[in-house]
């Protein structure tokens, strides 16, 4: 259990490091994020990962940018799209690293049949 209050600990500072920076763009935007805004947010994101990736994969235009850009194309999209998880649990007041090991990893300490 100790490794869920680490696990927990690490994600609550990671989400309240994420949601400041949020309520910045909220603000200089004057955007009300609400329920909707939220789950938008994760599908754009997603999209926007998607993306990324079927350009870095050959798959779609490259627009002229590098491999190595289009990596980090990737890396960055896919940083929002857990900032934006992170931020709807915040929202929803859900603890993430519970409900991880309530569906994830309970099968860790259950043996194969």
């Amino acid at each position: 259990m100790d490794e869920l209050n680490d696990e927990s600990e690490t994600l609550s500072s990671l989400g309240d490091k994420i949601a400041r920076v949020s309520d910045i763009y909220a603000e200089r935007f004057a955007i009300e994020r609400d329920d909707l805004w939220h789950l938008c947010k994760l599908s754009e994101e997603l999209g926007e990962l998607h993306s990324a990736f079927l350009s870095l994969s050959g798959r779609g235009r490259d627009r002229g940018k590098s491999e190595a850009e289009l990596e980090l194309a990737v890396e960055q999209e896919l940083a929002d799209l857990f900032a934006h998880l992170l931020l709807f649990a915040k929202h929803r007041n859900i603890n993430i690293a519970q409900a991880l090991q309530t569906k994830w990893f309970r099968y860790l300490s259950s043996k194969p049949e």
